[in-house]
């Protein structure tokens, strides 16, 4: 992201260096999100139904090379029932771009924030992502993005998969957000949680985003990349070329490195799968390639396109880009 500014939190991390952890807390350039571990926190449970007004999105199918039919029209305004505040979101198309405009505040329940792994409240923010309708063919050369905004979803909230925490400061071993014990980052069942400006993001499968979306299996287009390019969450075709293949999850290309790296810290004390440099891509070991992504027909764009996956396993959320 533009603009990092590194935040230390005084009274996270306090505890942190009196359990000898030493980890530097930048949640201000980290993707925060969270996994089903010890550490999250679950989202409250609506007690009445969340009053929404809604323009649905243009869908009419689009051709392998344009995202202009999808999503050029939308206005949603749903009532946060965690926060009682109104989230907004409008999405709009003009000339070659897709426009979002959203102050920030999710369409489904958080969880309780602050909390002890999370200091930071949820406020309104001035969101404004514009992408291309026309994104280029993918390239073989990936673009990284770790510890920065990859895309948003369609509700407002931005996928931020990496973070800027690191072992001992030092700003080399780079802690991963999700599926680690070292170091609870305070994330809610939605893989999510907040920066000291009081962003919410997602680190993870946006799970409250989903469940609102009631699309059970189906392939669920979820929002767009920086690239332009559609990101879907969790399930695809089994055959990438045909919509009548039946769906199943898509797994990711990624596996936990079975030696830890030359002058990593001992496992011992920080367990293989806390770093990002724990994990390495092997072309075809899954459906997707190295951003989580493959070409192939959706239920929106029929004549096929490159999309990313947003999945249950690491990258989670895809940490570069494909678009030329």
């Amino acid at each position: 992201m533009s603009g990092l500014r590194v935040f230390r939190l005084g009274r996270l991390e306090s505890a942190q260096l009196a359990a000898g952890a030493l980890v530097a807390l930048a949640l201000s350039a980290c993707g925060g999100g969270g996994g089903s571990d010890a550490a999250a926190v679950v989202a409250t449970t609506p007690t009445a139904t969340v009053p929404a007004t809604t323009t649905p999105a243009t869908t009419t199918p689009a051709s392998s090379t344009s995202t202009s039919s999808v999503f050029c029209n939308y206005n949603a305004s749903v009532l946060n029932p965690t926060l009682n505040i109104t989230g907004t979101v409008n999405i709009n198309c003009s000339g070659t771009q897709r426009v979002m405009t959203a102050n920030g505040i999710p369409d489904h329940a958080i969880g309780t924030f602050p909390n002890a792994g999370n200091p930071n409240t949820v406020t309104v923010q001035a969101v404004t992502f514009t992408a291309t309708l026309a994104p280029t063919a993918p390239t073989a050369r990936a673009t990284a993005t770790n510890a920065m905004t990859v895309g948003y979803a369609n509700n407002g909230i931005k996928f931020d998969p990496g973070t800027a925490e690191s072992y001992r400061n030092a700003g080399v071993w780079r802690i991963e957000a999700l599926n680690q014990t070292y170091f609870a980052f305070g994330v809610d069942s939605s893989n999510a949680h907040v920066q000291p400006g009081g962003a919410y993001h997602y680190h993870g499968v946006p799970t409250g985003y989903v469940a609102r979306l009631n699309k059970g299996t189906a392939l669920t287009l979820v929002g767009f990349a920086t690239d332009g390019f559609p990101i879907y969450a969790r399930y695809g075709y089994d055959t990438a070329t045909s919509a009548t293949s039946s769906v199943r999850l898509m797994r990711p290309s990624y596996r936990m490195k079975a030696t830890p790296d030359a002058g990593r810290p001992a496992t011992t004390e920080v367990p293989m799968g806390t770093f990002t440099q724990d994990y390495e891509y092997v072309a075809n070991l899954g459906d997707l390639d190295e951003c989580n992504g493959r070409t192939g027909v959706t239920p929106e764009f029929p004549a096929g396109i490159y999309h990313y996956y947003i999945t249950d396993g690491y990258p989670y959320i895809q940490r570069c880009v494909k678009g030329g």
